[in-house]
């Protein structure tokens, strides 16, 4: 063994020395949510009414003439998912927080047969769409309901919630705009991905610029007489409502300094990651787009700050390491998975 192999070795003792203290803090918090989780059930439990109780409890219904807040007796509604996503991320670890940070990144809908004797026929005619909206069911979220909550480009400052993205909402819904790739037979493949592997799809719409653009555009060129049924819009007519930058169009659109002004952090790959990248074919546009935007949360930001953080993606896990005086992450390694599974059962045949 050369000095060049002990360096190496040395190098690998460190990165596994770091990654084991990672895992440690992640322990901690996971034992602190999981207190939190017991005092929540705790509180549930103290607060728990049978639904003869409810009724009982219940205020009487309002006159007409009354305008107080009535809350409706039906207030449970439950959805059946009609397919689910298979994306690159079996953990919710470094899911991109939109669609389009990792762009490039491949993932699919696949139809549930028994919501349709024949799935594919409801999906006739949305290939001739480019962009899919896709609504679906934040399937992993625990239960931590709050009115405010701290986006991670604020840096730890909060804001009321229903002024975010943030996944964690009284009603777990997300909504996100993806480039359709293609479609086969029941699976639908596209392009942009903010969800974590085997999430619910509750519906599907076409993106229709015409009207998901908020402009007020006065169009004299491209003027239509009536209203063009759902699917049928000229496209002319829908790009110039999407994309016209004349003296006709007014922009009514606005939105805060602190979602635009959002930091992007350089990625650096050292040799070790390069050529392991080769090695097993992955994309180093996706890894790159998804360490800029800085996947971790404003807790493990602030309270650790710059640390060596791993996340997996589809087979591999990378493994990186945060400089965060110097807006860097440099990525360490990519490796496959170990599947514990495999290996015990290769030591009970040796």
């Amino acid at each position: 063994m050369d000095e060049s192999d002990i360096e190496l070795l040395k190098k690998q003792l460190s990165i596994a020395r770091n990654e084991i203290k990672n895992l440690r803090q992640q322990i901690c918090n996971l034992q602190h949510v999981h207190h939190k989780d017991v005092q929540k059930i705790r509180t549930m439990l103290q607060s728990f009414e049978c639904e003869s109780c409810k009724i009982n409890s219940r205020p009487s219904v309002p006159n007409q003439k009354d305008n107080s807040y009535h809350v409706p007796t039906n207030d449970v509604i439950s959805f059946n998912p009609i397919g689910v996503i298979k994306t690159l991320f079996p953990e919710k670890r470094a899911v991109p927080r939109q669609a389009n940070v990792a762009a490039k990144l491949i993932s699919r809908i696949e139809m549930d047969p028994t919501v349709f004797n024949n799935p594919e026929h409801s999906l006739e005619g949305l290939e001739t769409f480019s962009h899919i909206w896709i609504i679906y069911h934040f399937h992993r979220n625990q239960v931590h309901l709050k009115a405010k909550v701290a986006p991670p480009r604020l840096g730890g400052e909060r804001v009321g919630v229903f002024s975010t993205r943030s996944p964690h909402r009284p009603c777990p819904i997300g909504l996100s705009l993806v480039q359709l790739d293609r479609i086969e037979h029941a699976k639908i493949y596209f392009y942009g991905t903010d969800m974590v592997d085997n999430t619910p799809v509750l519906d599907i719409k076409p993106y229709i610029p015409q009207y998901d653009v908020p402009e007020k555009i006065v169009m004299q060129e491209f003027y239509c007489p009536r209203e063009a049924p759902d699917g049928e819009e000229n496209d002319e007519l829908a790009l110039a409502a999407s994309t016209s930058t004349s003296g006709n169009s007014v922009s009514n659109v606005t939105v805060p300094n602190w979602v635009i002004n959002g930091r992007n952090l350089n990625v650096a790959f050292n040799e070790n990651a390069e050529q392991q990248m080769k090695e097993l074919a992955v994309d180093k546009k996706s890894i790159a787009d998804i360490l800029k935007a800085d996947p971790r949360s404003v807790y493990l930001r602030t309270k650790y700050g710059s640390q060596i953080y791993t996340f997996q993606l589809g087979e591999n896990t990378v493994t990186c390491k945060f400089d965060d005086q110097n807006s860097i992450v440099s990525v360490l390694q990519v490796r496959k998975v170990v599947n514990l599974s495999d290996i015990t059962t290769l030591s009970e045949d040796e």
